[in-house]
């Protein structure tokens, strides 16, 4: 359907309107729909860079033309002096081209090693925790084509095997919300293209030249290799490749899931038999990361490290219990418990 039709039916306000002609926006926002077929409310996460400021503009558009409640939140993290400052001007902003957001504020003691990690994984509390109150089971993120390359090579460094190299998906969920990335088929360039022309502004954040961040150094590192010849387009298709791949173990665990693990609601338990653990070793290992999470109520899996060490124990034939990702673990007979730390 042509922009002329569409807004026959329901009006842009020409603010916006005018913006979404250029054909360059128009374009990003034909690819932005593509990959978003969403048709109930939800959750747009917004920093303040060129990437999520783009995705509030193109997530306001979609809402318009499906007739959506969106609600566009801004964390301000405390890390900085200027933070608090920074997201009233973005909040600004985005009030100036009709956009309402709200602005949560991370309270609390602040790390002082893993800065990064730990403020991404209170961002994603926040935002789930917004979500419960509102009744809304979807969270729109802003990772983009160049996050997808940064997270293979930075997970290729930690050991990372299939699952955690290709992690970023369109659509995923955890604990009952959805992570949308409509994004991840637009480069970065074009994120600040339409940041600039929609809003004449972005912020700048400082950590993107710090170099004692792992992910800048891989970003530079993206970037030398680049220079040496490094096509961005083929390695997508790697990491595609890589995804069908992954597809296919995710089939065998959730058939694992399914044949070989009772999940008790009342008492949030899940038993695991004996069959659970003569699988494929990828298969176990994911299948109890799944259980461990889903009884454990977090966002991020526990380390794969510990995981090994559980299914060592379970291998070594005696009983044990353990606690692990909030979880009590213990084995009786031949039957894995899993069960909810108080």
């Amino acid at each position: 359907m042509s922009l002329k039709n569409s807004s026959a039916k329901i009006k842009i306000p020409k603010l916006l309107e005018i913006k979404l002609k250029n054909k360059r926006i128009n374009r990003i926002y034909r690819k932005f729909e593509k990959s978003f077929d969403l048709k109930e409310n939800f959750v747009v996460a917004v920093s303040g860079g060129p990437d999520s400021l783009a995705l509030a503009f193109l997530a306001k558009i979609y809402s318009i033309k499906r007739k959506l409640k969106p609600k566009f939140i801004i964390i301000d993290h405390k890390l900085r002096p200027e933070s608090s400052g920074e997201t009233k001007i973005v909040k600004s902003i985005l009030k100036k081209n009709l956009i309402d957001a709200k602005i949560l504020i991370w309270h609390g003691k602040k790390p002082l090693k893993n800065i990064q990690s730990f403020a991404r994984k209170k961002r994603y509390e926040l935002l789930m925790n917004i979500c419960k109150s509102l009744s809304i089971n979807h969270i729109v993120l802003g990772h983009h084509q160049d996050d997808l390359i940064e997270n293979f090579f930075i997970r290729l460094l930690r050991g990372s095997g299939l699952k955690g190299l290709i992690s970023l998906d369109k659509k995923s969920t955890n604990n009952n919300i959805n992570l949308w990335r409509p994004l991840l088929d637009l480069k970065k360039i074009d994120l600040i293209f339409l940041a600039k022309y929609v809003f004449n502004f972005y912020l700048e954040d400082p950590s993107n030249e710090n170099v004692k961040f792992k992910r800048i150094t891989i970003r530079k590192l993206i970037d030398e290799l680049q220079v040496n010849g490094l096509d961005k387009d083929k390695f997508l298709k790697t990491i595609n490749n890589l995804k069908s791949s992954n597809k296919v173990v995710n089939f065998y665990v959730n058939k694992n899931l399914i044949n070989n693990s009772f999940f008790d609601k009342k008492s949030n338990q899940i038993f695991l038999n004996k069959l659970f653990f003569l699988q494929s070793y990828e298969v176990i290992f994911r299948s109890l990361t799944e259980s461990i999470r889903l009884v454990g109520k977090k966002y991020y899996s526990v380390r794969g490290k510990k995981i090994d060490k559980i299914i060592n124990l379970v291998e070594g034939n005696k009983k044990f219990r353990v606690t692990l990702g909030g979880c009590i673990i213990e084995k009786v007979n031949q039957t894995v418990i899993i069960s909810r730390e108080n």
